[in-house]
């Protein structure tokens, strides 16, 4: 039980999106508190029942064919695929940001230069792509160094927060927790946290592979969720007493509280190591991410709808090379589009907000199976009771529309009629083209293809 307790912290356990979240003040603990009851309980809910019912079929796009049909079916897979397009980029702008502190205060600035930042991100880019065409970072171990890094920076960002507490006291007050003149922008961020804390459906993919599943599954959602909304409280708070509201960095934000914090505490060596360890963690972290979702139409059965191209394999390095080339060639054009007119934190707002919207849409139809079990009149014995799925049904499906639709608030810092008009051409124009591939090829294809083996299909689903 307790592998599938690490297993989902580190699938659930983001560090990445806590900046952004953490500039809307500490106001944000109370959105925090109402995505882990309303829609993170709702998820652990949802994917124990479907694991438990369908322990064969795992994955949220197969679950969606199976209740909904074909068409949904492979939106939602679409979806699951093509969030990584705007998500990727996130990483890359994060891995440029942060990288920049280990040459020290000189090359700070570089981190809010938006011709580096894109420049720098869409170089990387290809050279993570060249080096997964020719296989060499697909491996177990550039997970783990996503993972390990992930939590060498969480000890130390909370070590320094404690450090900090005991020699010097708290900046943060109990009034500081209102909601009273709240800028309402600020439910923007309920969009990110929502995102922040999917990966429990990462259960559905193991099937055989878990010793007791009904019995370990139940109990390691509970103690994963757990302690995955306290890593995520204590590292917002963390920020927040590290640095002004303000003054957090969307990007850049944990270096710049380990930076306070170590100033204060005078550990200063501690802030290039640091962002170092953090630089290969995150670089890691997008380049099995990258991998990853260049096979996931393959290992869905979605590639039945899509042009046959994208299914050939290099001959020499037995790799997708052309989907990842085509992968490449779209996150470009996305992450180049998002900086028009925008600086660096305004960019990485909009390709998460867009990452956002479409990581979100399977799990509308997630919570829509559960809706649909608990809505039978003869309903088979389940995990769970009918009100038990009635009540986390409808709670997640509700909590996962507001999330969605927040997404769409322009955040306080950006032009309203620019964030929007790129929004709906990033969301709408990929579905769109989805929808348009669907129609095309379904006369050919007439199903999704089936389930493939829970090895392969690992590959494409951990974040």
């Amino acid at each position: 039980m307790w592998d599938l307790v690490l297993l989902f912290v580190v699938a659930v356990a983001n560090l990445n999106v806590v900046p952004v979240i953490a500039a809307d003040g500490p106001v944000t603990i109370w959105l925090w508190t109402l995505a882990l009851l309303f829609f993170f309980w709702p998820q652990g809910i949802a994917v124990v029942e479907l694991s438990n019912r369908y322990p064969q079929e795992g994955g949220i796009y197969l679950w969606t064919k199976k209740f909904f049909g074909d068409f949904h079916g492979f939106i939602s897979g679409w979806c699951y695929w093509t969030n990584n397009i705007f998500y990727i980029p996130t990483l890359l702008v994060i891995v440029v940001g942060i990288s920049v502190y280990v040459g020290g205060a000189r090359a700070q600035h570089l981190g809010a230069n938006s011709a580096y930042v894109s420049a720098a991100s869409v170089i990387l880019l290809w050279v993570m792509i060249a080096l997964n065409i020719r296989g060499l970072s697909v491996g177990k171990w550039i997970n783990n160094l996503g993972g390990i890094g992930t939590a060498i920076t969480s000890i130390v960002l909370v070590g320094l927060a404690v450090g900090v507490l005991r020699i010097h006291g708290g900046s943060i007050h109990p009034s500081d927790f209102s909601i009273r003149g709240a800028d309402w922008h600020l439910i923007n961020s309920f969009g990110f946290i929502c995102f922040g804390l999917v990966g429990l459906e990462l259960a559905s993919v193991m099937g055989d592979e878990i010793r007791d599943p009904q019995r370990n599954v139940p109990r390691a959602v509970l103690w994963g969720g757990l302690l995955s909304g306290i890593l995520y409280i204590a590292a917002t708070l963390s920020l927040l007493l590290a640095v002004p509201k303000s003054e957090i960095g969307a990007v850049t934000g944990i270096l710049q509280a380990v930076q306070s914090m170590a100033g204060k505490l005078s550990v200063m060596w501690l802030v290039p190591l640091v962002a170092l360890v953090l630089t290969f963690a995150i670089a890691g972290t997008t380049s099995a991410w990258l991998s990853g979702s260049a096979r996931i139409p393959f290992v869905a059965g979605l590639d039945s709808y899509l042009p046959s191209g994208l299914g050939k394999i290099h001959p020499k390095f037995d790799t997708p090379y052309i989907a990842l080339i085509v992968q490449g060639v779209m996150t470009t054009l996305f992450l180049l589009m998002s900086f028009v007119g925008s600086s660096v934190e305004q960019a990485y707002k909009l390709l998460l907000s867009l990452a956002v919207v479409l990581q979100l849409v399977p799990f509308l139809y997630m919570y829509g199976a559960i809706i649909l079990i608990a809505a039978r009149k003869a309903m088979p014995a389940g995990h769970y009771s009918r009100a038990t799925l009635w009540l986390s049904g409808l709670s997640g499906f509700i909590t996962t529309a507001i999330g969605m639709c927040v997404a769409f608030v322009p955040p306080s810092d950006q032009p309203t009629w620019l964030f929007e008009t790129k929004m709906a051409l990033g969301c709408l124009g990929l579905l769109g083209v989805g929808a348009f591939f669907f129609v095309i090829n379904s006369r050919r294809a007439p199903t999704l293809a089936a389930m493939p083996p829970a090895d392969a299909r690992t590959q494409g689903e951990a974040r």
